[in-house]
């Protein structure tokens, strides 16, 4: 996770340009602040269990010092050792969130237990799973329409956070964040025509063709973007050429997330319910969990980390809960940290 999860907390419409990969997590007063201890958490890097327990603590809006150790790659096999003061623990994850909640009882854990997602039957799980992914695409889409605006108006000049590096630099970080939300996109899009939009044919035939016809609409429009990324790359950052192409970039970038986001909306308010309506069973909704983790090989294992930013802490957990059998299932092995 490392710099990806840090301690701030804004809203999408007020991101910054220099809060590139910050998640969103509570407000900590100041008192707060002062009375935490010192709290460590051990792990392997890709262990479920170990960016679980990380999520639970930000949601709690404590920061772990993270130590990672080479240990086999899924829960079961690996040991996560949480140290809070001189006090330490280390087992399953209820005992691991026991202790949390015994530490740091406010906010209360059992608003983001696996529970409320497993018995709400108004709300199935891959009714839940694509709305999480909606929000976290959001996200990013915001972010890059906001970097790319910032970018057009420095003209060229030096950046505004000297993390990211000279304008250049903070360029190709630009593009190849670019390429991450792309193929994410891409595989959300992939695993709604593979396994969602069959459940939904089966019910209704026909009834998803012009979904299917929106994905094959935005693909031309989103390769696009990247090709005048790799043409931006070329130029001198201070050339009025340079300036024109990040200010035509900046305008198809709005667009595509505005776009996107009437995409999405549409889905929510008139394919989500059908999914609902179909009345999958709970061994149907596990299944269906588990293929559409299969078409999304990329965001969950080399992407995971990169999709969780899109999300609170709390509802990271609420994800996590939802696709921890699938990965495993499909022999992943997520890096979160």
């Amino acid at each position: 996770m490392g710099n990806c999860f840090s301690d701030s907390k804004k809203s999408t419409s007020e991101i910054a340009p220099c809060d590139l990969v910050k998640v969103n997590k509570p407000t900590q007063t100041t008192t707060q602040q002062q009375a935490t201890p010192n709290v460590r958490l051990c792990g392997s890097p890709a262990s479920i269990l170990t960016a679980y327990i990380r999520f639970a603590l930000l949601y709690k809006s404590i920061s772990p010092r993270f130590i990672p150790c080479d240990t086999p790659i899924f829960e079961s096999e690996t040991p996560t050792i949480l140290r809070i003061g001189s006090e330490s623990v280390s087992g399953s994850r209820e005992t691991l969130l026991n202790f949390i909640e015994s530490k740091f009882p406010n906010p209360p854990l059992t608003t983001v237990s696996s529970k409320d997602i497993d018995d709400d039957e108004t709300a199935p799980r891959i009714v839940r799973l694509m709305w999480l992914q909606h929000k976290s695409l959001k996200w990013h889409l915001e972010r890059m329409a906001r970097w790319a605006e910032d970018l057009a108006k420095r003209k060229g000049k030096k950046a505004v956070d000297p993390a990211v590096g000279s304008p250049k630099m903070e360029v190709r970080k630009f593009a190849t964040s670019y390429s991450q939300l792309l193929e994410l996109m891409l595989e959300h899009a992939q695993m709604e025509e593979r396994v969602v939009f069959p459940v939904l044919e089966k019910a209704d035939r026909g009834l998803c063709k012009a979904a299917n016809e929106e994905h094959a609409r935005d693909l031309p429009i989103m390769n696009g973007i990247k090709e005048d990324i790799k043409s931006i790359l070329v130029l001198d950052c201070g050339s009025t050429a340079y300036q024109e192409a990040f200010r035509s970039l900046a305008v198809r970038l709005k667009s595509l997330k505005e776009h996107s986001k009437e995409h999405f909306q549409e889905e929510e308010r008139d394919l989500l319910p059908l999914i609902e309506a179909t009345e999958l069973s709970q061994e149907q909704q596990k299944r269906t969990i588990v293929q559409c983790v299969s078409a999304m090989q990329g965001t969950h294992s080399h992407l995971f980390h990169f999709f969780l930013e899109g999300l609170p802490p709390a509802e990271a957990m609420q994800y996590l809960n939802l696709t921890t059998y699938a990965v495993i299932k499909n022999e992943l092995s997520p890096s979160f940290i």
